[in-house]
Parts: C-alpha cells; structure tokens; sequence
C-alpha cells in the first residue's frame, strides 16, 4: 500500500470507531433515561435529550461528520444532566 492509501484506510478507520463510540453513548442516554422513567424519577429537562438525539442524527455539526467528536460531547453532556436530576430532587421535596 501506498502511502494516500494508508491515510485513507486509517481515516476510515478511526471514523468507524468514533461513530461506533457515538452510537454506544447514545444507547446509554436512552437506557439511563428509560430507568430513570421507570423508576418514576425525574429525567431532567427533556429538551436536553430531544436536542442531543436530534444533534447526533440530523447531518449539521460543528465539526464536520467523520470527526464524532462534538457528537459524544453533547451526548455526554445530556447523559450527566439527566443523571444529576436525581439527586436534586430531595433538595427541591424540602422545600
């Protein structure tokens, strides 16, 4: 293989396993707040979940597609906010 053809190969490469890490934080938001729902705790702000799963499908990102990097990002960020929502809600039964 020449060179251009090995750049290629890995960038393909490393684009499938940042998707592939994209999809599995994007099962996890889902699975957290599906328990969450279950338990009958609140999931915290809903539109912080709707505008990741919709950030992470519709095709306008900051960066662009191959990099999944902001993708992950957001998901992790909708992941901790729905996953702090639980332990706020004493605080708010008392008072």
């Amino acid at each position: 293989m020449d060179a251009p053809t090995t750049l290629v190969v890995v960038a393909v490469v490393a684009a499938a396993a940042l998707f592939a890490v994209a999809a599995a934080v994007l099962v996890r938001l889902v699975r957290a707040r599906r328990g969450l729902r279950r338990a009958g705790l609140p999931t915290g702000p809903r539109w912080m979940f709707w505008g990741a799963v919709l950030y992470f499908v519709l095709p306008t990102d900051l960066l662009p597609d191959p990099v999944y990097l902001d993708d992950i990002g957001v998901l992790l960020l909708a992941l901790r906010s729905m996953r702090r929502a639980p332990e706020s809600t004493p605080e708010r039964l008392s008072d």
